[in-house]
């Protein structure tokens, strides 16, 4: 198979696109090769090897870091933002897949409190006018919005986490610490999703960009402790799945019934 070219491509300076257009297309295609893996070059670099102004190099690079694919902050020169790659499969915290990759976990608290929540309460299990605990944050990736997290958690498991401070903690964590409760396992549905207005404004969501819709729903043995719905910026996050010799299987929902079904290896 035929691999990518990840070299550049000369700007057409005939056509009816601007340079600096041309140009965040073919760093977007070289970045998505892989091209900029060793570390991105500098603005004079670019300018001589697409052999355009350093004032086009300047706006194809704000365009890039508008769109969340670049970083760059004085002293430091420009990086290229990596995706979050979250394995299926396994019970994870956002927070700890962050923190792996070198990157650091931050968000704005949006809500914090115990009130009552009808539809909540229903996927814990509970009366529907039991007050339960709700807990809404943006969260941030190296200062860059990642995703909007919505979470709700019975109150009777978990009261001392009204005092905690989310800015800078995993809930999981303070869970563990304060209420002396540790997820044991849960289900997962991830579906792609057109963000709302609301949606796009909160985590500076790109024209164009789709997102991950995530619902989860957590247990303690047989017991339902979590109902969460996330919003996932899709330029940013991605799942994987491994496959082996024996194959790989994937469960489905289909109306209230789960399905496994089981894929052999390549042959």
């Amino acid at each position: 198979m035929t691999q990518p070219s990840t070299g550049p491509v000369p700007l057409d300076r005939g056509s009816p696109l601007p340079l600096w257009a041309q140009l965040q297309e073919d760093l977007t295609r070289r970045l998505a090769d892989g091209a900029f893996d060793a570390g991105f070059p500098g603005e004079m670099e670019l300018v001589q090897v697409y052999e355009v102004s350093r004032h086009t190099v300047r706006e194809a690079l704000r365009r890039l870091r508008e769109t969340g694919v670049l970083d760059s902050a004085r002293g430091r020169g420009t990086r290229v933002r990596r995706a979050v790659e979250q394995p299926l499969g396994s019970l994870y915290s956002l927070f700890r897949e962050i923190e792996a990759r070198g990157m650091k976990l931050t968000s704005v608290v949006l809500a914090q409190q115990v009130k009552p929540s009808p539809g909540a309460a229903r996927v814990l299990g509970l009366p529907q006018e039991v007050p339960v605990f709700h807990l809404e944050r943006i969260r941030l990736a190296d200062g860059a919005p990642l995703a909007h997290d919505c979470v709700w958690m019975p109150t009777s498991l978990c009261s001392d986490l009204t005092g905690a401070d989310f800015r800078n903690a995993s809930l999981y964590d303070e869970l563990a610490r304060r209420c002396g409760v540790r997820l044991t396992g849960g289900t997962e549905r991830i579906s792609a999703a057109v963000p709302t207005e609301h949606e796009r404004s909160l985590l500076s969501v790109p024209v164009g960009v789709a997102c991950l819709s995530v619902h989860r729903v957590g247990c303690v043995g047989t017991r339902t402790v979590e109902h969460r719905i996330t919003t996932i910026r899709g330029d940013r996050y991605s799942v994987v799945a491994d496959w082996s010799a024996h194959g790989y299987s994937l469960g489905a929902r289909t109306e209230g019934r789960r399905t496994v079904t089981s894929f052999p290896g390549p042959s």
